[in-house]
């Protein structure tokens, strides 16, 4: 299965509630209830991915940065399990304690986020200015191999700028990474 939404249907999503399992707490909770009033940025990333594996350090250093300054961070894995159990609830409780996730790491299992959003891959970001969406895209130009510092960069430009409270020009930055699987 292939999403497609052109810019102008990318830049129009609004954050949007969806009630979903909190793997780190085996719970379903609401997003809404991890959104913030100043800027929300919903990820989508999974275990298995490598390239979510090569920015996962600096992606919880900047994420505890950010969380202290009121930007909210949901973590969000939509891969078919039957693909890819590593991926799996269980797992994911597993990884979220291992590397001290600060933000809720949920299971979108029936894939109805990923598809509202529009995601396509992991590691993907969406950053939310409000309501409105601001950016989307990747978390900087480093990749596994390519021997670029990952540094989070192009988010937290975006971040920096939320937190003066300037209007910020929707931005995006195409990501690179595995193709979220999609269930047959």
């Amino acid at each position: 299965m292939v999403i497609t939404y052109s810019d102008y249907d990318i830049k129009q999503k609004k954050l949007k509630n969806f009630e979903l399992l909190e793997t780190k707490s085996g719970v379903k909770k609401s997003l809404k209830d991890f959104f913030s009033d100043l800027g929300t940025v919903i990820m989508f990333i999974c275990n298995h991915c490598p390239f979510v594996k090569h920015i996962n350090n600096k992606l919880i250093l900047l994420s505890n940065e950010y969380i202290n300054k009121n930007i909210s961070f949901l973590s969000i894995n939509s891969n078919d399990i039957q693909q890819y159990p590593e991926d799996s609830p269980e797992n994911m409780k597993k990884v979220a304690h291992q590397l001290g996730y600060p933000f809720p790491y949920f299971f979108d299992r029936t894939q109805q986020v990923a598809k509202y959003y529009g995601a396509k891959c992991t590691p993907e970001f969406f950053i939310f200015q409000n309501q409105n969406l601001c950016y989307y895209g990747q978390f900087d130009d480093s990749r596994p191999g390519n021997n670029i510092p990952v540094s989070g960069i192009d988010i937290q430009n975006i971040l920096d700028n939320i937190l003066k409270e300037q209007p910020i020009q929707f931005t995006k930055k195409l990501s690179q990474g595995c193709n979220i699987k999609w269930k047959k």
